[in-house]
């Protein structure tokens, strides 16, 4: 553990030092979670994010955008009939790669890293619901104007099980599933 934080930091720095831009501000918005996967029948729970990003930009187009946001998830499942809100918090961190074009267009790619802050399940008969690590891939689209301003819609994908429960009527088997749309502002902090 001590080394993967030790190569990250390294990896950081590194990052940092060759950026020839750098920008940073607020990003929020609106997520649309399902559960995708297992034999769980569910329908879309509607949630937010809210938090911040870094933006190290590289030549004229690319850019590496670290984020830290609070992400609420989850699913309404149908549980013989009766449809239950299973509401799940996380604080993300994705790692997109940024691709901008001249005229504002952008197109971001990455992984994402999804640590549990709380849950809020209510069948009773489910213990230790979602595990305390989410990792996630996600793509996105949008614009960004000259002054940071931007919006996008990004998907993100699970590739990890939501939980690891077992013995109940429930397959664990399934993950993940997020639209996001948001609005951010990277405030441009000078460059070369």
């Amino acid at each position: 553990m001590k080394k993967t934080a030790l190569t990250a930091i390294l990896l950081l720095v590194g990052v940092i030092s060759f950026a020839q831009t750098f920008s940073f501000g607020p990003k929020a918005g609106l997520n649309i979670s399902n559960y995708t996967g297992g034999n769980i029948k569910s329908q879309a729970l509607v949630g937010y994010h809210l938090g911040g990003i870094l933006s190290f930009g590289f030549g004229k187009n690319f850019a590496l955008q670290p984020e830290v946001l609070f992400s609420t998830q989850g699913a309404k499942i149908d549980n013989d009939g009766q449809k239950t809100d299973f509401k799940i918090n996380y604080v993300t961190v994705p790692v997109m790669l940024k691709f901008r074009t001249n005229g504002g267009f952008i197109i971001t790619a990455g992984p994402q890293v999804g640590f549990l802050t709380s849950q809020d399940v209510p069948d009773q008969t489910i213990r230790n619901f979602a595990k305390n690590l989410d990792l996630s891939a996600g793509v996105g689209i949008g614009y960004q104007s000259n002054i940071g301003l931007g919006v996008e819609g990004r998907y993100i994908a699970g590739i990890s099980k939501v939980g690891n429960f077992s013995g109940q009527s429930i397959d664990p088997d399934f993950k993940n599933s997020v639209i996001q749309f948001s609005l951010f502002w990277a405030i441009p902090l000078g460059g070369n």
